[in-house]
């Protein structure tokens, strides 16, 4: 839930951040439902899932045998917190590459992980994180702190709810890493160009938040992912 405006970070208490905590904060019913949506449906998506997850399991062991099912990282979710994000593992460890972003046509990712990105079954591990509370079915997607530390002081106001699977602004740029293949200096790209831009639909979604606007960007996802 969203805790009083004088616990939040002292750096994100801002006259920006607070026109959209003043927004969100307002609409406790949504906020509510958000979660036990959350709970209830990551759960019931777990068991359902759980075949599938078993399965993709055994077949990157077999095709990486040196590498781990689940990849983890370091991400930062509502209010500055740490944590880390689960994923099915899609790429190589490359000592050369080292952006936390992928790259178009990335050499670490494997011909399987290719598969699993193209319909996101990469992210089924996030419902633990969904689980746990550090992540929502929809928000706005977490970042590396390196990134996070470059937002304006508007921007900080996307960190007033839990990271999230997916957004609108996820279905937008659902191929990012096109745009950053001519790129010399990936990080320098991605903070002066693309996170200004996502950041656009990440803010309207707060100005539009409630609890059945997530549920429309949900089935959107799956149309956009599945039925395209």
């Amino acid at each position: 839930m969203i805790p009083n405006w004088e616990k939040i970070p002292l750096d994100m208490r801002n006259d920006y951040v607070k026109k959209y905590y003043d927004i969100v904060i307002a609409k406790k019913k949504s906020l509510l439902l958000k979660r036990i949506f959350d709970i209830v449906a990551s759960l019931v998506l777990l068991i359902i899932l759980f075949p599938v997850m078993l399965v993709v399991s055994v077949l990157i062991k077999i095709s990486s045998k040196k590498e781990k099912v689940i990849y983890k990282q370091k991400r930062i979710t509502q209010y500055k917190k740490e944590f880390y994000i689960y994923k099915f593992r899609t790429m190589r460890d490359d000592d050369k590459i080292k952006s936390s972003i992928t790259c178009y046509n990335d050499p670490r990712v494997t011909g399987l992980g290719r598969l699993l990105r193209k319909f996101r079954i990469d992210e089924f591990p996030q419902l633990f994180n969904i689980m746990k509370g550090d992540m929502s079915f929809v928000g706005t997607r977490p970042e590396v702190l390196d990134y996070v530390n470059c937002y304006s002081d508007e921007m900080l106001a996307t960190l007033i709810l839990p990271a999230g699977v997916t957004s609108i602004c996820s279905i937008k740029f659902r191929e990012e890493e096109k745009y950053l293949k001519d790129s010399k200096d990936i990080f320098k790209t991605y903070v002066d160009c693309i996170l200004p831009e996502k950041m656009v639909y990440n803010l309207e979604y707060l100005e539009n938040f409630n609890f059945f606007y997530d549920i429309k960007i949900m089935f959107m996802t799956f149309f956009k992912v599945f039925l395209r």
